[in-house]
């Protein structure tokens, strides 16, 4: 069939409706019009059709148990842009790239020239916490690698697990969790290892630090980072302010506590946060957290009086309070971007228990109890875009220590030489370059007061490099 060309066809339209605007159309164009409008209509109707029984095989498909499947005289018939591929449901799976999850690699290293050993470093007064105090080996290191993976499951749960590469070049867990996403009410429940959220610093992982290394606090209370392995619940209520309430539990296999031969959980540790805005250049943070755990044959190695090695364990309650409080000041309008943090936190920790005592003569037991605390201020500020200063103050008091073997007369104070009372101090310097928000170089200076010796002077270089996805970082 001869087509009429379109601006023949408006023109014809255009004289039967105006005569005026041109001459009277010709018999034969008016024919070639209906025909040209008719072979519109039935190739329109066609595709209707074929659209109507692609909807059809798509509802067919998705009802329960159905095996989805697509007519292939449909699909031909269907506009190239037509998505003629049925929908699984949730449940019946998913393609292989549908779980496309976000990867985050931190680089991180440093060099460290310290005046003491550090083979010889422990924080007077306070029982050891473990191997991840003091200043780490002289030299280059490692420092802590990180890679983390993290995504959505489905529209309920999130998921995030994150290794680290140690200086010791080994693989370890620090975080393997998931999350809720749907609860309501502003309810969130966590599930697995995570940092705990009690204090402030705890749950912030180490390339966000604004020191090469922890508070001397965190090192002496929790060796560290406390990662839980258990539950968590946490509550943000629905205000101006922030406000937000927090429980968790697990098997207490985190210092101070111990994993017990029990099937239940071991011990409770309790927070609440709130924050706010003070006009438009001042933020500002509080909290108050409680740790309550128990511990059985919580060990750590000592040198007894006549510089023989001997092994202690401790078993016993160990309740710990932490107040911490953050103030942040941004100038509004400042193409400098300066700003100043100021940060701090003190911990109160008590524990009442048995102590028992073991060297190659003798197997002793008796009551233990100490009340002791700590804490750090700490302010950085960013004087120019890419360059900040920071100062910290770390101090810590042994307390009150009564061990009872002493107190009767069967051991010396000299045969628990890390229990000699103390009053540990540090103060750290650093100046640290960020070229971009994915990358900072940092130096830092600290005299280290916390052994029982001479200060340790400790000179630092670090640098921190971030691959692939980044989060937000905490406030």
């Amino acid at each position: 069939m001869k087509k009429v060309p379109f601006h023949a066809t408006v023109a014809i339209i255009a004289a039967a409706v105006f005569p005026s605007a041109g001459h009277a159309a010709t018999d034969a164009e008016v024919e070639a019009l209906r025909a040209e409008l008719a072979s519109l209509k039935a190739e329109y109707s066609k595709r209707m059709s074929a659209l109507e029984a692609q909807i059809q095989q798509l509802q067919t498909s998705a009802a329960p148990g159905a095996t989805p499947a697509v007519d292939q005289t449909v699909a031909a018939q269907a506009p190239a842009t037509a998505d003629v591929t049925p929908a699984l449901p949730a449940a019946a799976g998913r393609s292989a790239s549908a779980f496309n999850p976000a990867i985050s690699l931190i680089l991180a290293g440093n060099y460290a020239n310290l005046s003491n050993d550090p083979e010889d470093y422990a924080i007077q007064g306070f029982v050891p916490a473990g191997d991840e105090i003091g200043p780490g080996e002289r030299s280059f290191n490692l420092g802590e690698t990180e890679l983390t993976v993290s995504a959505s499951i489905d529209p309920y749960f999130a998921g995030a697990l994150t290794v680290a590469v140690t200086p010791e070049n080994e693989i370890e867990v620090e975080e393997a969790y998931f999350r809720t996403l749907s609860l309501p009410q502003g309810f969130t429940v966590k599930g697995g290892q995570f940092y705990s959220s009690l204090g402030y610093l705890n749950e912030v992982h180490a390339h966000n630090w604004d020191f090469i290394d922890q508070p001397l606090v965190y090192q002496a209370f929790f060796g560290g980072q406390m990662a839980v392995q258990g539950l968590q619940l946490k509550w943000i209520a629905p205000l101006d302010l922030l406000l937000e309430l927090g429980v968790e539990s697990g098997n207490g296999d985190y210092f101070p506590g111990t994993r017990e031969d029990q099937n239940g959980l071991n011990g409770v540790i309790a927070y609440a946060h709130l924050g706010g805005d003070l006009g438009d250049s001042i933020a500002w943070r509080t909290g108050l957290s409680y740790l309550n755990l128990d511990a059985e044959d919580r060990e750590f190695e000592d040198v007894n009086a006549a510089g023989e090695d001997s092994l202690n364990a401790f078993t016993g309650s160990s309740e710990t309070w932490v107040a911490d409080a953050e103030f942040k000041w941004t100038a509004a309008g400042d193409p400098k971007r300066r700003y100043l943090k100021l940060q701090g936190e003190y911990m109160q920790r008590k524990e009442k228990g048995d102590l028992t005592y073991t060297d190659l003569l003798a197997a002793l037991d008796g009551s233990y109890s100490s009340d002791q605390s700590g804490w750090y201020i700490q302010g950085v500020y960013r004087f120019l875009p890419r360059w900040r200063f920071g100062a910290r103050y770390d101090s810590l008091d042994s307390g009150d220590t009564k061990v009872g073997l002493v107190q009767d007369g069967l051991l010396s104070q000299e045969d628990f030489s890390i229990l000699m009372p103390g009053t540990p101090s540090r103060t750290s310097l650093m100046l640290d370059w960020s070229p971009s928000e994915f990358s900072r170089l940092r130096a830092q200076y600290a005299w280290d007061d916390a052994s029982d010796g001479p200060t340790d002077q400790q000179f630092f270089l670090q640098y921190i490099y971030a691959l692939g996805a980044h989060g937000a970082h905490k406030f």
